[in-house]
């Protein structure tokens, strides 16, 4: 038996225990560019730790989930933060727990609009892309170096999140 998941809209203040929410935020724009382009600035800040570690940017290139789809496992990245920004313009959903004594608490699930992107700080535990409806591709900055920046944990238990309504 799984346990079901509640979808939550994803904000600012729910998320604050897992990283930054990337949205245009008013309080943070400037006008740059003589005037003819609105900076969003500071948003969220990328971590790369270790000697020889360095942020990139990359594409991702998610495919749509069935549902209802189960948990099973989550990742979390000790050496750096990560961030999704959606370049499609459609919704999807984040998965992020708590730590317990180093393995993921019970998930908790919010429902991405196509203009929020997230940062996960370094150590949070999440679940790998979950896009909805069709394929989507996301701006994703992140560490890249030495050393083993991936754990694992795949719970006995997997819990169940039903179909969003968007």
């Amino acid at each position: 038996m799984t346990d079901l998941l509640d979808i939550q809209p994803l904000t600012k203040t729910a998320f604050a225990p897992f990283g930054d929410v990337i949205e245009a935020d008013p309080a943070t724009m400037r006008y740059i560019n003589g005037g003819t382009t609105e900076r969003f600035h500071a948003l969220a800040t990328a971590e790369a730790a270790g000697e020889g570690a360095r942020v990139i940017i990359n594409l991702f290139r998610g495919q749509p989930r069935a549902f209802p789809y189960e948990i099973g496992m989550m990742e979390r990245h000790p050496f750096g933060s990560q961030s999704f920004s959606p370049l499609s313009g459609r919704p999807f959903l984040v998965v992020v727990s708590e730590d317990q004594d180093g393995k993921p608490g019970r998930p908790q699930v919010f429902l991405a609009h196509g203009d929020q992107g997230v940062n996960y700080r370094r150590n949070v535990w999440h679940h790998p892309l979950l896009v909805l409806n069709q394929q989507s591709d996301f701006l994703v900055v992140d560490r890249d170096g030495p050393g083993d920046n991936l754990q694992e944990h795949f719970f006995e238990t997997p819990y169940t999140i039903s179909e969003p309504a968007q």
